[in-house]
């Protein structure tokens, strides 16, 4: 079956997060990397979102994937899911070629929620990317704790993970979610490597989307990456797009470094894929690479753009219940997890 198509305190949890950063040399130039929890692994801050490759041609994304190795961004993430009949796998694993597959980081994931078509899934990408194996493999797009159920149940597509990762074609798991209640219930469900969720500071000022995900996966261990770092939410009635795309990303310099600067401080925060072009790729690593800890007068900037914007996401009972139980504390109490 086939699923549809903060800071509390800037002081000790973020001091954490920003000594555990490894800075290392990676082609020309050099990046800052996070360890992947308990991997022995670790990414640079920004992934290349290898949907963007959907907007040029082959020589486009080649140039753009050698271009973001040079940055020392050696992460990549893409899925069967991405672009017309798998365009963005195979031009992914054609832009790679030579590249020695010791360096880089490559992520994919899938939409399966059964073994047999999962398995028939991953040999097809695996094929298409040119590569004997994924470092990272994810559970796609996770919305409803049935699908969660049936994808880690008996049968289900966690069963062929686990086998793959026997043969040695995956190396570790994570998932992707959009809803609360999906991510807490796969996070219960198996010990993940990762997850990946829209952590973005107009869902979590708004509405307090992301807080009881970024909670959990904290007190588990879990690794974040963002995903939607740079949205500003939805499109206002009445303004130009100036991207073919179901929500707005930021258009200032001073935007991009505030939502840089906030989502990389949070405890237990990763890696982030921005929004799939290859600009708005650009102006989000140009503000990674200056990134600081967000301090007050910053966060008060952003909480005032975020009241600007309209959230992408509708939030559930779960992201309800916890706004009610925030939204009256003093700063300091609000986020017990991260304190402790």
């Amino acid at each position: 079956m086939k699923r549809r198509t903060f800071l509390a305190g800037v002081g000790g949890t973020v001091g954490a997060i920003a000594g555990a950063a490894d800075i290392v040399a990676t082609g020309k130039t050099v990046f800052e990397r996070r360890p992947l929890g308990k991997t022995g692994r670790s990414l640079p801050i920004v992934g290349f979102p290898c949907l963007a490759l959907k907007n040029g041609d082959q020589n486009a994304a080649t140039e753009q994937l050698r271009k973001a190795l040079d940055a020392g961004i050696d992460y990549f993430d893409v899925a069967p899911a991405y672009g017309k009949d798998g365009e963005c796998e195979i031009k992914t694993g054609e832009g790679l070629k030579g590249v020695p597959r010791e360096k880089y980081f490559l992520a994919c994931k899938t939409q399966k929620d059964d073994a047999k078509e999962g398995r028939i899934e991953l040999e097809r990408s695996l094929k298409r990317l040119n590569t004997d194996h994924f470092d990272l493999y994810q559970l796609h797009c996770l919305q409803r704790e049935d699908e969660v159920k049936q994808a880690l149940g008996p049968g289900g597509v966690l069963e062929m993970i686990l086998k793959a990762r026997e043969e040695g074609k995956v190396r570790h798991i994570g998932f992707s979610a959009h809803t609360t209640e999906a991510a807490l219930a796969a996070m219960e469900g198996f010990d993940f490597d990762s997850c990946m969720f829209p952590i973005n500071f107009v869902e979590w000022f708004k509405t307090g989307f992301g807080r009881e995900v970024a909670d959990r996966a904290l007190a588990k261990g879990v690794s974040l990456i963002s995903i939607k770092p740079v949205s500003r939410g939805l499109w206002p009635k009445g303004v130009k797009k100036t991207y073919d795309w179901w929500y707005r990303p930021l258009e200032e310099k001073n935007e991009y470094q505030l939502a840089m600067d906030w989502v990389l401080a949070l405890p237990g925060m990763v890696s982030t894929l921005p929004t799939s072009y290859f600009d708005v790729f650009d102006k989000t690593v140009a503000a990674a690479r200056q990134y600081r800890p967000i301090q007050p007068a910053g966060l008060d900037s952003l909480k005032a753009l975020a009241q600007t914007c309209t959230p992408i996401f509708k939030p559930g009972p779960l992201d309800e219940k916890r706004a009610a139980a925030f939204i009256d504390l003093p700063e300091d109490q609000r986020y017990p997890a991260r304190l402790s």
